[in-house]
């Protein structure tokens, strides 16, 4: 009777790859966390509708008028309005005693950069 013998790769083999990747990624670890920061931010309904308020606003909005605009407390929007200042998605301004918030177009303005490096396309 024949015995079957298995070969079992030594220490100096490299595993063989499925699919070759070619280079690692081009993307350093302090851009993807900051990335990461910036899709987290949009990871909720009222921080993407707050933007959009924002957007469609030619002026800078007190905080008291966006909270007229969803079912939530000041201090909930507040706290989205401060994820959002975090990333730099929006810039406040205090007027008074009260904050003003509008969008901050140039860090928006290379949001669709970073999709595409992200995606390499």
């Amino acid at each position: 009777m024949a015995v079957a013998t298995v070969e079992h790769p030594t220490a100096t083999q490299a595993p063989e790859r499925c699919c070759p990747l070619g280079e690692g990624p081009d993307i350093s670890e302090r851009e993807a966390e900051a990335y990461a920061g910036w899709f987290r931010a949009l990871s909720d309904p009222t921080r993407i509708r707050i933007l959009n308020l924002l957007a469609r606003s030619g002026e800078p909005v007190c905080v008291c008028d966006i909270v007229d605009h969803f079912p939530l407390g000041q201090s909930t929007i507040s706290h989205h309005l401060k994820l959002l200042r975090d990333v730099r998605f929006v810039v406040a301004e205090r007027r008074g005693t009260f904050m003003y918030y509008r969008l901050n177009r140039q860090c928006l303005s290379e949001f669709p950069e970073a999709a595409g490096r992200i995606m390499a396309v």
